[in-house]
């Protein structure tokens, strides 16, 4: 098969903290021009971690440094909430340092372990990964990010892209050597600055963002990002459901080209703390019950 839907459906909570229901949908495509999908994804609702990472190094190399960079992340992150010393009230409120911290710390420990064995098998030379992740607490956001697949957020018909690319073409951008038109048919567009596991150490950028009822996430590979333009993705977001938005997305970068592989996960925010779950239906008051009278004997 050529592409890989998969599909989350709502988390209800009844914890005060947790006032969220997330809604999810994503998939993954080999794209037009590839013969292997060298991307991984993760949708975990019970943890509201989401995470794209597109691989490289070649179909072994690119699938590992990815998966391994996800399956580390998610690790630690799982350790963190077991914990539960992290994923306090000031958390959802205020933001966390400490959250953040712990972010890039899995980060810079998957870029350790990807370049760990890259070292010991020759066929794995020179793999590294993007990473972009948005983990939900309450309604704040905690996004790391390394490389040029990126976090975008729909909010209230304005689609805003909340990471920065580290790549050339965007070095070149901030510069003022070449426009963001330009830099969009640029030749080096698919060189990216920083990646995880090409060497040992690397900084994440690491920032939160308030979360509010409606919002819409897009994570996506730069197989997505780099074959349609933010204009169409906002109106791909503009008309139809979760997983129909995510289905079009994907569709639409192989129409214009697919020249690489193609991961979308696309998350819906809603206010639970109103929902059916939420509620205690009263019970019944219960009815006095008549004694019947007995039949009386003659």
């Amino acid at each position: 098969m050529r592409s890989r839907p998969t599909k989350r459906r709502p988390v209800r909570r009844r914890s005060p903290l947790a006032p969220l229901k997330i809604s999810c949908w994503g998939k993954t495509d080999v794209g037009q021009r590839r013969e292997h999908n060298e991307d991984s994804h993760l949708m975990d609702p019970n943890l509201n971690l989401f995470i794209v990472a597109d691989g490289m190094g070649g179909h072994a190399g690119g699938d590992t440094a990815s998966r391994m960079a996800v399956e580390i992340i998610r690790d630690r992150v799982h350790e963190a909430n077991h914990q539960g010393d992290l994923f306090n009230r000031q958390a959802i409120e205020a933001g966390s340092p400490a959250i953040l911290k712990m972010l890039e710390g899995s980060i810079k420990e998957a870029s350790e372990a990807i370049y760990a064995a890259s070292d010991t098998r020759p066929e794995l030379t020179g793999m590294g990964t993007t990473t972009t992740l948005l983990l939900l607490v309450g309604k704040r956001g905690y996004v790391a990010h390394v490389g040029d697949s990126r976090l975008y957020r729909y909010r209230r018909g304005k689609l805003e892209q909340m990471t920065e690319d580290h790549s050339l073409v965007n070095e070149q951008v901030k510069a003022g050597f070449i426009t963001a038109e330009e830099a969009q048919y640029s030749r080096f567009r698919n060189i990216i600055t920083r990646s995880v596991g090409f060497e040992s150490d690397v900084t994440a950028d690491t920032f939160t963002i308030s979360i509010e009822s409606s919002d819409t996430y897009l994570l996506c590979s730069d197989g997505l990002s780099g074959m349609i333009s933010d204009k169409d993705i906002s109106r791909i977001f503009n008309a139809g459901s979760l997983a129909g938005t995510v289905e079009r997305l994907v569709a639409e970068a192989n129409r214009n080209g697919g020249e690489d592989n193609i991961t979308a996960i696309a998350l819906h925010c809603k206010d639970g703390t109103g929902g059916a779950a939420l509620v205690r239906r009263k019970p019944r008051p219960q009815r006095k019950k008549t004694p019947r009278k007995q039949a009386e004997k003659f």
